[in-house]
């Protein structure tokens, strides 16, 4: 049957013809496909040039080595989660991402990239929630900037603890970005080997007393400003080792403060 195209017109956006369309990339020996119903035209465009997540994926090559279990948290289309699988290993990367129509993208880019062994968690990370708690995600056009208190439309999500998932991952690096949510994850000290952190601050929507609290934890976990993978918004930290320190083994426990 040939839809009409009053008919199509009447359609989600998700269920149109044109959304079945499926762009094809490679950025850094990445192979990715993203629904065109997903895609504006300036993702598209930073997609062909390959300034796509140009910051986040120079901090994944920075920061991820073999053997690292790495937490991200905001994973877009999967294209830095397949970044650090390729580098870490799949079985050591586990990544959150709260806007459900990412999940099945994320899914089919890693496994066309031979990586499908990474834990792939639906949920919007965020500081000390009760099991169980849901949230209104609001869904941006074109998925990105979506977030807990942004405009769009709004789809219910699973809320996670961030203390949860690095109590259970014990991350050697963590990489987030999650459209503001990152005020409320730095209440406490982090208990894990972590190396590195870098995350994507966002300023206007919250006061500069969060960013001194965010600075100031990393700080009392012996992390300092990391001027590779701070750029801009981008705001990286990396272990401080003693002069006679040897970096912990991959094996450690992480039961010991970052």
């Amino acid at each position: 049957m040939v839809m009409g195209e009053a008919a199509a017109h009447d359609l989600p956006n998700s269920l149109r013809p044109e959304a079945r369309t499926v762009h094809e990339f490679r950025l850094n020996g990445i192979s990715l496909s993203l629904p065109a119903g997903l895609a504006t035209p300036e993702i598209l465009s930073k997609l062909g040039d390959g300034t796509y997540e140009a910051d986040e994926a120079r901090s994944a090559d920075r920061c991820v080595r073999p053997g690292f279990r790495v937490l991200e948290l905001g994973a877009g289309i999967g294209y830095v989660t397949a970044m650090c699988a390729k580098r870490a290993g799949p079985q050591n990367v586990l990544s959150v991402e709260a806007n459900p129509a990412l999940i099945p993208v994320i899914e089919a880019n890693l496994a066309r990239n031979g990586l499908s062994g990474v834990t792939l968690v639906h949920g919007a990370a965020t500081g000390h929630v009760e099991e169980g708690a849901t949230a209104d995600f609001a869904v941006s056009e074109g998925y990105t900037g979506s977030s807990l208190d942004g405009k769009g439309r709004a789809v219910t999500v699973p809320l996670i603890s961030v203390h949860d998932l690095i109590r259970a991952h014990k991350p050697h690096v963590v990489l987030m970005d999650v459209e503001g949510a990152e005020a409320d994850m730095f209440n406490r000290v982090w208990k894990c080997p972590l190396r590195f952190c870098v995350m994507e601050l966002h300023p206007k929507k919250y006061h500069a007393r969060t960013i001194k609290k965010i600075v100031d934890l990393m700080s009392a976990m012996d992390m300092t400003y990391d001027p590779v993978t701070s750029r801009g918004k981008i705001l990286g930290f990396r272990k401080v080792w003693g002069a006679g320190d040897a970096p912990e083994p991959l094996e450690d426990d992480g039961e010991g403060e970052a």
